[in-house]
């Protein structure tokens, strides 16, 4: 009877616990509420903002794209998928290992194990008691080692697969490092145009409301013709929409560059004065045979591919070896605490051969699939291939009609700047009214625009043709390179990768491998040289003045060049040339005049074009002594005879400058 309230206590406890089990499984979904919503959304703005260093200095384009590198949120996450995938890797190195299992137990009963037997041969029961072959309480414990050959080989395919999944994230990680550094650069240049233009628009919106107010006064005070005042209003009005659009065309480059480069929304920043060659873009010579090259060694789309048919290959070798029988074997040691037992502790050795032998039937069909996967998988890379090389020689087309338009546009920029220039002389002098100042200062503003905005576009087939080839700034690791010693290395890279994938093709290396800020490759020069710079100082383009032109002889002018402008695929011209005709001097102080000219090449025909040499003289004061010209002819390509004949000319023409007068 003393037994009774122990089984009644269980009898209860009993219901007690399975309900609390129960409840204890049975969830619902629970909704944030406003202050646990917000205490996370704030740890998420420090935490995109830890360890970004604050920008105390106007913004380069190479600091941009660093720090877009760097900072970037997407393109942290993708670093972060490539740490996922390393240690995917590190796990299934460890699934081939054997198995070493240590386990341990605790039975219990109620009573003592008593069991009967009976005779063997008569079938009757034993004569003798019954017996008791365990305790009632005891614990065993093992410690075994199993290895299976068939898994190891499974799980050596896989491991092999796991490190081409590894590189397959390296591929898209690189992929979104060139998309990443395209998107800069072309917020980067939109950006740059907004910040040129904000002062002239604002002048000329508020020069523009100023004149529609004066022309509604008059026209409220019948001081002139209705129908005159009304066209001059509209006019006036159709400036004004045109501002505003370009206004709020470009309020919001500002807003995409910060984002790009991981800077607060509303953040404050300046960016830095382009420099001449990144205004200016010249073309280099690069074979296209020799971009596909490098597009199908570089690519990542198709080095991604590449991967996922070794994954292919390595799935169709599991397959097969799932139809082998298991081989096992095992070795484990063993203790049991039950007193009966002689030998408490022992170990036993075990080897094992098991086979589905349904794997026979089923292989054929397990080959099929294995190999049908591995066509597929090779018939996306070569259609990736096929797609990598139209994507290049597309890319190449489009920075070529990109660079046209660019070319078109800074010459539209040129005229208009011109003309707003003689609009406010003339303004100044009272010869022409404001209307038309506001008109041509509108169409610069406009044309200034067209040429940033086709700037852009060139730099975006720029970085399109540099995603293409597979290129970018080598560095081993992000998160330890500092972004002062980033900043170099994204700007080495934007200038010499051209230079690079031509040395590559020889064999050489170099530390850096993207697009470049102010070059593309395109087979269109028609000069050996270009200029890096649209207008640079004398110094960097014009003939260096040395001892032996400080006593020129008779006949031999002595001036300064004080800037030579050139088209963009214009040639470096070396105006030192014999015989002398001009004995160019170190500073204006020391010359009979300063020397400013510029270089027009016309429209190719027939394999010819022409080309214009112009020059402007003044005094050291800059009160101006004369203007001269020379057209001559050049062949496409042209020629280094052609140029010498060019220039022979030109300067010839600038001598009688003065002797005309």
């Amino acid at each position: 009877m003393a037994q009774k309230p122990s089984r009644i206590s269980r009898a209860v406890l009993a219901p007690v616990a399975l309900a609390t089990l129960v409840a204890g499984c049975s969830t619902l979904p629970q909704a944030l509420d406003q202050g646990e919503q917000k205490q996370l959304a704030a740890a998420d703005r420090r935490a995109s903002q830890a360890g970004v260093e604050p920008l105390a200095k106007p913004l380069t384009l190479a600091e941009a794209v660093a720090r877009g590198l760097k900072y970037n949120l997407d393109h942290r996450s993708r670093l972060m998928e490539q740490a996922v995938a390393m240690g995917q890797l590190d796990l299934s190195n460890f699934d081939m290992l054997p198995k070493l299992v240590a386990s341990a137990g605790y039975s219990e009963r109620n009573n003592d194990s008593i069991s009967r037997a009976k005779d063997s041969v008569t079938g009757k029961p034993s004569l003798a008691n019954p017996y008791i072959s365990s305790d009632r309480e005891h614990t065993t414990t093992d410690l075994g080692l199993t290895w299976n050959i068939l898994d190891f080989g499974v799980s050596y395919f896989n491991a092999k697969q796991n490190g081409d999944r590894v590189l397959i994230a390296a591929e898209r990680r690189r992929k979104a490092m060139h998309n990443l550094i395209q998107d800069v650069r072309s917020a980067y240049w939109r950006a740059a145009c907004a910040q040129k233009l904000e002062f002239e628009i604002k002048n000329t919106i508020a020069m523009a409301e100023a004149a529609l107010g004066d022309s509604r006064k008059a026209e409220a005070e019948k001081l002139r013709n209705p129908m005159d005042a009304l066209r001059y209003q509209r006019t006036v009005l159709e400036n004004l929409r045109i501002l505003e659009s370009i206004q709020q065309e470009l309020s919001a480059a500002r807003i995409e560059l910060a984002a790009l480069i991981n800077l607060p929304p509303g953040s404050a920043f300046r960016l830095a004065e382009p420099a001449a060659d990144e205004l200016s873009p010249r073309y280099q010579p690069l074979p296209i045979e020799q971009m596909e090259e490098t597009a199908v060694e570089n690519n990542a789309d198709l080095r991604e591919h590449f991967y996922n048919v070794r994954i292919s290959v390595a799935e169709t070798r599991k397959s097969m070896l799932r139809m082998f029988p298991g081989l096992t074997f095992s070795y484990t040691g063993k203790h049991d605490t039950n007193s009966y037992l002689i030998n408490q502790s022992w170990r036993e050795t075990g080897l094992q051969l098991s086979w589905n032998l349904f794997n026979i039937l089923s292989a054929p069909a397990a080959m099929d699939l294995s190999e049908a996967s591995e066509k597929l998988a090779e018939h996306k890379r070569m259609a990736v291939q096929m797609a990598v090389l139209a994507q290049v020689h597309l890319a190449r087309q489009q920075y070529e009609n990109a660079y046209r338009l660019f070319e078109r546009s800074d010459a539209i920029w040129d005229v208009d700047q011109r003309i707003f220039e003689h609009s406010a002389h003339r303004e100044s002098v009272q010869a022409q009214s404001k209307l038309e100042r506001i008109s041509s200062n509108t169409a610069a503003i406009v044309s200034l625009l067209r040429r940033y905005q086709s700037l852009a576009q060139v730099y975006t087939a720029n970085g399109k043709l540099q995603a293409t080839l597979g290129l970018e700034p080598r560095v081993e690791d992000l998160n330890a390179i500092t972004l002062t010693n980033l900043v170099p290395l994204v700007d080495k890279a934007m200038r010499e990768w051209n230079s690079v994938v031509l040395a590559a093709k020889t064999g050489d290396t170099a530390d850096v491998a993207p697009a470049p800020a102010a070059a593309a490759p395109a087979s269109l020069a028609d000069a050996p040289t270009a200029a890096a710079a649209n207008e640079a100082p004398a110094a960097e383009r014009a003939p260096a003045a040395s001892a032996a032109h400080e006593s020129a002889p008779a006949g031999v002018r002595r001036y300064f060049l004080g800037s030579f402008k050139l088209p963009a695929r214009g040639p470096a011209l070396d105006w030192n040339i014999e015989p002398e005709q001009v004995a160019w001097v170190a500073s204006a102080g020391e010359a009979e005049g300063v020397v400013n000219g510029r270089l027009l090449l016309g429209v190719p025909s027939q394999g010819r074009r022409t080309a214009v040499v112009e020059w402007s003289l003044s005094d050291a004061g800059g009160r101006p002594l004369g203007r001269a010209s020379y057209a001559g002819e050049v062949s496409k390509p042209a020629t280094d005879e052609d140029w010498r004949l060019l220039k022979q000319g030109a300067l010839a023409a600038l001598t009688k400058i003065r002797s005309a007068q």
